[in-house]
């Protein structure tokens, strides 16, 4: 049964590789033939697949489990044949680490230069993130109705991100599909706003997919710099903050509901956090002597915070300019986040919102034993099992942190570049290491380096529990 549903998802992802060959195409790029390669094999396992015929169709939460695991990995190992056929001389390894990276919206990349890279090959990477972006899963369960009965509810819960996750209607499928609507709607304003800019229409299509998923990569090495344009900031800030909004809460907005956004506790922080980091970031330019313009103290201080409280990861301006202060400014917000069920990275505020109301809680307990509380999230009680869970997985966060780093080290990287290489991965953020030393890409990174990375930014993609269960005894034990 679980072949099946991937074999799905393989012919889903051929199809989506079809757009960058015509690119290729129409480009008229000498590697077309190679991507067809890789679209007919990936259509034929897909197709394989699909042609297998389970004895049951039953599918429980063990299971949609194992399917998630095994999708995000399958779909990666598939989607790296562009990469390793396509003229970009990629080992095994960094083909994988990138393709990986894109279909986990990190955006970390190995490679040197995008001078000379394929256009087919630039939006492909742009796609697979898009395609990550909300969640290979939900996309199946918007597509492929039959899941809606066979686990289709523990497939949305082992994937979203979140707490607790609310559905638009009674079927996954429904909500499934009103959540790709709000996704794919954004994107297409996107790319359209974009394309009123001095990009032409390739570059606002791939900066379209990318910033919408707030993943981060881009078409050229100076990224977003490269058209030095107020206009081209300003509607990538601002699809980056909705990139890290609830996209349940989009949903209600536009249908109607738009007055619970101003009461929903999660989002208020949201805004408060970007507010302070934005303050803190320009009273650092300011005491540090670099505000030449207007611009300097308003729109880059607000990109970069944006960017990298929704972990999209672009870089406008020199950031290792801008001194310490700034840096533990970044390492902060990386670790928070944006709100759960966007397409951001990070621990979520969602989380930091409960352990900060639990610790308050516990403090006014120590003075009032007999006291009884609760944490309260948009006026209404959370269950103490929930705030369990949020306790063990912010440190089961850090452990990840601490140990991912520590195996980095072992394989020879500087400590401090292990150390901030392990929250890029597992906060999906995958800014380069430039600020702690090395090139600005993970090219210099060992090859054992890459795969730990890699399994990174997996864990921290599906939320830690979805793939490390998978290495429980528990797990497969009857």
């Amino acid at each position: 049964m679980l072949l099946r549903v991937i074999g799905w998802l393989l012919t889903i992802e051929a199809a989506f590789m079809l757009l960058p060959l015509i690119t290729g195409l129409i480009s008229g790029e000498n590697q077309t033939l190679e991507f067809l390669i890789s679209v007919g094999i990936t259509a034929a396992a897909g197709g394989g697949m699909m042609s297998l015929r389970p004895k049951s169709r039953e599918m429980g939460k063990r299971e949609a489990i194992l399917l998630t695991g095994l999708t995000w990995v399958i779909l990666s190992l598939f989607g790296m044949l562009p990469f390793l056929l396509c003229g970009t001389h990629m080992t095994i390894t960094d083909a994988f680490f990138e393709t990986m990276s894109g279909f986990t919206t990190t955006g970390a990349s190995v490679l040197n230069s995008l001078t000379g890279v394929p256009r087919s090959i630039l939006l492909w990477r742009c796609i697979i993130q898009w395609i990550g972006g909300l969640g290979i899963i939900l996309f199946t369960l918007a597509v492929v109705p039959m899941l809606n009965y066979q686990g289709g509810m523990q497939l949305f819960n082992a994937e979203v991100t979140g707490i607790t996750h609310d559905k638009l209607r009674p079927r996954v499928s429904y909500t499934a599909k009103g959540l790709w609507l709000v996704y794919i709607s954004l994107t297409a304003l996107l790319i359209v706003l974009l394309c009123f800019s001095e990009m032409n229409f390739f570059d606002a299509v791939c900066y379209g997919l990318s910033t919408m998923s707030t993943g981060g990569f881009s078409t050229s090495d100076m990224s977003i710099g490269e058209w030095n344009s107020l206009y081209v900031k300003i509607v990538v800030i601002i699809f980056m903050f909705l990139g890290g909004v609830n996209f349940t809460l989009i949903y209600r907005c536009v249908t109607g509901a738009g007055f619970k956004v101003w009461h929903n506790t999660v989002f208020k922080c949201y805004l408060a956090i970007i507010a302070i980091c934005y303050l803190l970031l320009c009273l650092n330019l300011f005491s540090r002597g670099l505000v030449h313009n207007v611009s300097d103290i308003t729109i880059d201080p607000l990109f970069q915070a944006m960017s990298i409280i929704s972990s999209t990861g672009l870089t406008e301006p020199d950031f290792s300019d801008w001194g310490p202060l700034a840096v533990i400014i970044l390492v902060v917000m990386m670790f928070t986040g944006a709100c759960a069920g966007s397409t951001s990275g990070g621990a979520k505020i969602d989380r930091l919102v409960v352990l900060f109301k639990f610790l308050k809680n516990e403090f006014y307990k120590m003075m009032h034993p007999n006291a009884v509380t609760t944490v309260c999230i948009n006026g209404k009680g959370t269950s103490y099992m929930v705030v369990q869970k949020v306790l063990a997985f912010l440190f089961l966060y850090v452990i990840v942190i601490m140990i991912g780093g520590t195996l980095l080290t072992m394989l020879g990287l500087p400590l401090v570049d292990s150390f901030f290489c392990a929250l890029s991965a597992i906060s999906n953020t995958g800014l380069g290491t430039d600020i702690t030393g090395l090139s600005g890409n993970f090219a210099l990174v060992p090859d054992g380096a890459k795969w730990i990375l890699a399994f990174i930014m997996l864990i921290g993609r599906l939320e830690l529990y979805t793939i490390l269960l998978l290495f429980t005894h528990s797990f497969w034990r009857k």
